[in-house]
């Protein structure tokens, strides 16, 4: 890689192990300045890339700093494809305005795609920011407060055969990762986590606990097999009716739907507690439909993972369709611009090709658009619907749609 520069030590830079203090001491202090643990600090030490790690450097001062990790992503049709981990993105404040983002953000799109990966994905702390460079959300998550004390659970067949029993969170992580791992083909979204990745679920210092217990696990078994698991925090309080704990959940994976049911059943009946408090969850996980009264479960949407098409074709080559589908995208991409122009996308179940063409257009988007609906998750009827996708064939709009969609909803399961 070149080394831009506009002096001696002025510019941007491929990150350099000396350098990882200072890099990593100008983003924590973009994001607030919050003392680390030194547990979490080592931890994305050694997760940290260097080679695809850049910092803006002001003489010696680190100003700015941007991180891809080497990421597979499963998505539509379970295969996993290359994508870049856009991480630690941050401008130190003394330097706005003065196009250090913009900077970073070239070169790091440029590297993305020398590396031959065709998506960048990211989650936005201000997602307005990345939209000018591509990015659109993709996946969502529900958060909810769940009232246990006055909801209750209707549970399928079966999960009365579950047991489950407590374990400490290290000495179980090896049959943990291997019900993670069976469960990241099946949904878009998720990422095949490499080595290294297993010890951010088990990270447990105690000054991110915010009063609660330290980090306590549970696995759910049948005929001797790990089933499931689900990792959470129990944080107490006494209020003038009593016990008014709350459960806080950090981690929950099954691997069918009797083994879901029982871990959710167990912790809404941990002892001394009327609250159940669920981040970061799919928005089509069965609890929602289990529950005798969804609207005391207090569900909120939120935005979760951002996705880039770095290279057009060769993304939506990569994944398949739940529909038949032959149409031309006249795509729109100022930011890198080797993606603008007509595409066409053939495809179905069974595999797809785009390829270059200078067919008539059926469809007219931007690059923002397509990254929203690549994993399956936002349509591209509803973009049509808000001045975002024009339909230049009658018909093409629906068909595309029905093909681009997924069922299961993607989902992003940790941040990065």
């Amino acid at each position: 890689m070149t080394t831009e520069k506009t002096g001696p030590t002025t510019g941007l830079r491929v990150l350099q192990p000396d350098d990882w203090d200072k890099w990593y001491a100008n983003l924590i202090r973009a994001f607030g300045g919050g003392e680390e643990a030194d547990e979490e600090r080592e931890l994305w030490n050694s997760l940290t890339e260097h080679d695809r790690s850049l910092g803006f450097w002001d003489g010696g001062e680190c100003v700015g700093t941007a991180g891809a990790f080497s990421f597979r992503l499963t998505v539509p049709g379970g295969d996993s494809v290359p994508a870049a981990g856009i991480t630690g993105v941050s401008v130190a404040a003394t330097h706005r305005r003065r196009g250090v983002l913009r900077t970073m953000m070239r070169r790091q799109l440029d590297d993305v795609r020398s590396w031959g990966e065709p998506l960048a994905v990211l989650t936005a702390s201000e997602p307005a920011i990345y939209g000018r460079f591509g990015y659109e959300a993709a996946t969502f998550q529900v958060n909810a407060e769940i009232d246990t004390s006055r909801t209750s659970l209707s549970v399928p067949p079966g999960t009365d055969d579950v047991r489950v029993r407590y374990a400490a969170p290290a000495d179980v992580l090896d049959a943990c990762e291997a019900v993670y791992a069976r469960l990241v083909p099946g949904r878009p979204g998720m990422l095949a986590r490499q080595p290294g990745w297993e010890r951010l679920g088990t990270l447990d210092p105690a000054g991110s606990r915010g009063g609660a217990s330290p980090l306590q696990c549970v696995v759910a078994e049948r005929d001797g097999e790990t089933v499931g698991y689900a990792r959470f925090r129990v944080k107490g309080e006494y209020g003038p009716a009593g016990h008014e704990g709350s459960v806080i959940l950090s981690t929950l994976d099954a691997l069918d739907p009797a083994a879901d049911a029982a871990l959710w059943r167990f912790l809404f009946g941990i002892d001394l507690t009327s609250t159940l408090v669920a981040r970061g969850r799919p928005v089509d996980e069965a609890w929602q439909y289990m529950v005798s009264d969804i609207r005391r479960c207090r569900p909120e949407i939120r935005d979760s993972l951002y996705v880039r098409l770095v290279d057009v074709g060769a993304a939506l080559q990569a994944r398949t369709y739940r529909a038949p589908v032959d149409v031309v995208f006249e795509v729109e991409d100022a930011f890198c611009p080797w993606n603008a122009g007509r595409w066409r996308l053939s495809g179905d179940a069974k595999g797809a090709s785009c390829e270059r063409t200078e067919e008539p257009a059926d469809l007219a988007l931007s690059v923002r658009e397509l990254g929203a609906a690549y994993l399956g998750g936002v349509s591209l009827t509803a973009l049509a619907a808000a001045g975002r996708v024009t339909e230049l064939r009658r018909g093409a709009l629906a068909e595309a749609s029905l093909a681009f969609g997924s069922d299961p909803a993607p989902w992003l399961p940790h941040g990065f």
